[in-house]
């Protein structure tokens, strides 16, 4: 196949505000990591995030609120009860959870998300971003990310102060999983009925999924509507059933991070990669997340910024890929 074509035409189309379609994500998946033409990729789909994206990078703060064991068992998440690594639940105060978007705000993200686990009660999240959205003034936007959504439950979450929901069918869902995937896409149209934003990454994503697995996934955001999107890579976790196939090489997933950028065009025009990779930022990503607390890639209740991926780490980056943080 004659790559540079293929790339080209993707470009053109992306530009033009057309959908890539199957087919044609698959073949850019195909191109091999290492090679020069993934290069091309890379350079194309930034050239996409100027346009779409107005050469913006901006930063997603994610606060993990509670940190216990879970009984949904996914293959890939620290927090499964039969994985045994948590031995200590905790759960985030009210104090510090305000604290910490306040901080987060004040250096300039433009997302804040209060991630869940499944157990955790729609009545008390919406409780807890009432109190944030009192005590924390500023532009930004309030995600939630829990356990499945129904029309009332979303829009209770609206009304308590949250613009987006993130929520996915997940890579090998029901598989990795024990989700059911209509139950997932019933929480996706709760969402898409409602008033709120979709965030939808393509995630876990590990060295053992297809090209046609993630370029589906990926097709299934755009689908429901999604404004926020990009890969996730699974961060391989000690104890977990995923943890053999260890780690995804930051080129694919910058690789796959570029993909979408060509996918999504202006549909989704932030493009998101994690964990944090400069030269997925290189090629088309312009959102990076910022984590602490309960972080289902770990087996530590986070005291500060995971990975020491930090806002001034985040806005260094954007100035040497040559976004306007």
């Amino acid at each position: 196949m004659n790559y540079d074509i293929l790339i080209k035409k993707a470009k053109e189309n992306s530009l033009e505000g057309k959908l890539l379609d199957r087919e044609t994500l698959i073949a850019l998946l195909e191109i091999d990591p290492d090679s020069k033409a993934v290069e091309k990729l890379g350079e194309s789909a930034r050239e996409v995030a100027s346009k779409f994206a107005n050469n913006k990078g901006s930063v997603w703060a994610s606060i993990g609120i509670d940190y216990q064991p879970c009984k949904m068992n996914c293959s890939f998440c620290s927090f499964g009860v039969k994985w045994g690594a948590i031995t200590n639940r905790y759960q985030w105060g009210v104090d510090d959870i305000i604290q910490y978007t306040g901080k987060f705000v004040s250096e300039g993200a433009k997302w804040v998300t209060l991630r869940t686990t499944e157990c955790f009660r729609t009545d008390n999240l919406c409780s807890l971003a009432k109190k944030v959205r009192s005590n924390v003034l500023g532009n930004y936007e309030l995600v939630a990310n829990t356990g499945e959504l129904n029309d009332e439950k979303a829009k209770l979450l609206y009304e308590s102060g949250f613009k987006v929901v993130y929520h996915s069918i997940r890579l090998r869902e029901g598989i990795d999983t024990p989700f059911n995937v209509n139950e997932r896409c019933k929480t996706l149209e709760a969402v898409r009925s409602s008033n709120l934003t979709l965030a939808y990454l393509v995630e876990p994503i590990g060295v053992e999924h297809s090209n046609e697995e993630i370029a589906d996934v990926f097709l299934t955001a755009m689908r429901y509507g999604a404004k926020l999107t990009g890969a996730m890579a699974r961060v391989p976790v000690s104890g977990t059933p995923l943890f053999k196939y260890g780690a995804l090489p930051e080129r694919r997933l910058a690789q796959i991070t570029a993909v979408t950028r060509l996918g999504a065009g202006k549909y989704a025009p932030d493009i998101c990669v994690h964990p944090p990779s400069k030269l997925a930022m290189e090629w088309g990503a312009n959102v990076v997340v910022i984590e602490t607390g309960a972080i289902p890639r770990d087996i530590k209740n986070i005291k500060n910024e995971w990975g020491g991926f930090d806002m001034s780490t985040a806005k260094k980056w954007y100035e040497e890929t040559g976004y306007e943080a």
